[in-house]
């Protein structure tokens, strides 16, 4: 690795970098979020027109909320007026007419907001609320809101009592229909659709509620057709399929069927997967080869391998943002015939061959774990190093395991330049889908039940074994690197087996226990499900703790940490570090001030990716 030289640079992962995330269609226009990692992380809004694109918020909004604490929905526009949560003004909510540059501000609670949209009448801006100020252990309280747009403060309370909602959305008269859960469940395990009555907007206060009958099961990104019709995806079939609702019976009708994957895992909000147009709706469908876009004609569009968000366009047509394995995120609209791109992702300056797909692998876990059957598998994308002409890599690589988030997530289907830099450094890498992860039905996600600490680590190890076994990776230089919930998998992985030489944790979570007491309350029960009941099974919480198996650890460790960071607090890499110190492990800890559960600063982009340079450099010498 040393002696090869390659055009990626951590610089370049940073220098004009901006991440698009969410994409909203009014009229014509087409507006979009970008997330700049140069300007401290901020994220912007601009407006496509006509082929010209401005910037429509201030230099220094921030368009982000923190509701949940992961955010996401923080912004929507319709009829040229923008709503958004300015994270630069405390998270306040804010409606600018883009017409006249009129900015009213609609909020001054310190409340969180949401995931909104206006009332038919353009009255109301109804949303997720989320205040900090309630009673109990979880002083945290969601809630279904209408705030009036007259700049006055009214703000009239339409769902509350539930430990989570989310997407509100209109219908025809006015009624509106949510998601909602109660802990200990999460949105991608049980959730109900909840009508809320109209009476509210003829100024009736606390208008009923129902709940539409429905089976354990997840249903999620719900909305009303232009003929009163509720549709919404479900996976009572054992995949995120959309289906249309009886609003009486709860009675559900496929309208989109197959074995994929139509919704994601709600850990932000303003998701969008499929969208209605005149001719019919058109969905994303994701599978673990990658997103394909399905429409009415039963054209299939498979350019892409990611697509983060849809919505439609007043001529018929939809707007998007998409990916593929050799290009960044860019906005497209399509007609159903062809593709068109209205953003430009920046230009790497890099020849194609530098970003070969990924091979997805699949393999027997049973050859780490022998408890399970034979055949029982997991899978993972594996990225050959690629390296630029004239150089070689002499005999078979190292291997960097790489472990999601999550951990239901799953490894991303689109150009990552930090697997890229790897693999034109002569690094192989294996980005891996272990059991529970997405993209594989809901029985492949609820295998993880119970097993968190345990199966996911298996899986990895199982990888790594695959790949050296047969030849095509080198058995003595493995790595295994990983964020928040792929961090335990990190930690685990090296102390229960004597496979890798080195891991790497980024904000990762090393005393389950502590995680069950001391986190927010989105995730405050997550544990219940993939662990076990708090604190019932306490005893199964410490046997699945790195910090309890720190004795077994041996190889060195990279430690990466963020101060702000709410969901895996700094105190979890404090303790695991002062434990490794303790018993003479080599480690090296970073903790990067004001970043939060993730990085986001350019400057700490480059330093993490530097560190990690670093650390397998040292273990390779």
């Amino acid at each position: 690795m040393a002696n090869v030289v390659s055009p990626i640079t951590a610089e370049l992962l940073v220098s004009g970098a901006v991440g698009i995330s969410e994409v909203v269609a009014d009229g014509d226009d087409v507006y979009w979020a970008e997330n700049r990692p140069s300007e401290a992380g901020r994220a912007a809004i601009v407006r496509w027109r006509d082929g010209d694109i401005v910037e429509i918020t201030g230099p220094d909004a921030n368009v982000r909320t923190r509701v949940h604490e992961y955010g996401g929905g923080a912004w929507w526009v319709s009829n040229g007026v923008l709503f958004y949560s300015d994270d630069a003004r405390g998270g306040e909510l804010f409606m600018l007419d883009t017409k006249s540059g009129t900015e009213t501000q609609l909020t001054s609670n310190g409340y969180r907001y949401a995931d909104g949209r206006p009332s038919p009448d353009g009255q109301w801006f109804v949303c997720v609320r989320e205040r900090h100020d309630g009673d109990g252990p979880l002083p945290v309280e969601n809630e279904i809101v209408a705030i009036s747009v007259d700049g006055q403060g009214t703000e009239l309370v339409l769902l509350a009592g539930r430990d989570f909602v989310s997407s509100p959305r209109f219908g025809l008269a006015g009624e509106i229909v949510c998601v909602a859960w109660e802990n200990p469940q999460m949105p991608w395990d049980v959730t109900e659709l909840v009508l809320i009555d109209s009476s509210w907007m003829d100024g009736e206060p606390e208008p009923s509620n129902r709940v539409i009958p429905g089976e354990a099961e997840s249903v999620v990104l719900p909305d009303w057709t232009s003929d009163g019709r509720l549709l919404a995806v479900s996976d009572r079939s054992n995949w995120w399929n959309l289906v249309q609702v009886d609003t009486v019976t709860g009675a559900q009708t496929p309208v989109v069927q197959g074995e994929f994957e139509i919704a994601t895992p709600s850990w932000v909000f303003g998701l969008s997967r499929w969208v209605e147009t005149a001719d019919g709706v058109v969905v994303v469908a994701g599978t673990p080869r990658g997103d394909t876009i399905g429409f009415p004609n039963g054209y299939v569009e498979d350019r892409h391998t990611a697509v983060n968000a849809i919505r439609t366009l007043a001529d018929g047509r939809v707007a998007y943002v998409a990916s593929s394995y050799s290009e960044e995120s860019a906005v497209w609209v399509h007609d159903g015939a062809t593709a068109t791109r209205l953003s430009e992702p920046r230009d790497l300056g890099l020849d194609e061959s530098l970003f070969p797909e990924p091979e997805l692998i699949t393999f027997d876990v049973s050859t780490v774990d022998t408890t399970q059957p034979p055949g029982t598998t997991a899978h993972a994308l594996f990225y050959e190093p690629a390296l630029t002409d004239g150089q070689v890599v002499d005999g078979p690589p190292p291997l960097l395991v790489l472990v999601h988030g999550g951990p239901t997530a799953a490894a991303r289907r689109q150009l990552n330049l930090t697997i890229r830099y790897w693999t034109s450094r002569g690094v192989a890498v294996a980005d891996v889908d272990y059991r529970g992860s997405t993209l594989y039905g809901r029985l492949f996600r609820d295998e993880l039940k119970g097993q968190w600490g345990v199966a996911d680590v298996v899986d990895c190890v199982a990888a790594a074994k695959h790949l050296s076994e047969a030849g095509r990776v080198d058995p003595a230089k493995l790595i295994i690197e990983g964020g928040s919930a792929g961090g335990l998998t990190v930690l685990n992985a090296v102390a229960h087996y004597d496979v890798f030489s080195g891991g790497v944790s980024r904000y990762g979570v090393t005393e389950l226990s502590s995680l069950a007491t001391d986190t927010h309350k989105f995730e405050a029960r997550y544990l219940d499900g993939l662990v076990g009941a708090w604190p019932e099974d306490e005893a199964i919480y410490i046997e699945r703790s790195p910090l309890t198996h720190v004795d077994k650890i041996s190889v060195p460790m990279l430690i990466l940490q963020g101060t702000e960071d709410k969901v895996v607090p700094p105190s979890q890499a404090d303790a695991i570090v002062a434990a490794l110190e303790s018993k003479g492990v080599p480690v090296t800890y970073h903790l990067f001030a004001g970043e939060g559960h993730g990085f986001r600063k350019a400057e700490t982009v480059v330093s993490v990716l530097e560190a990690i340079e670093a650390f397998i450099f040292q273990l390779e010498s």
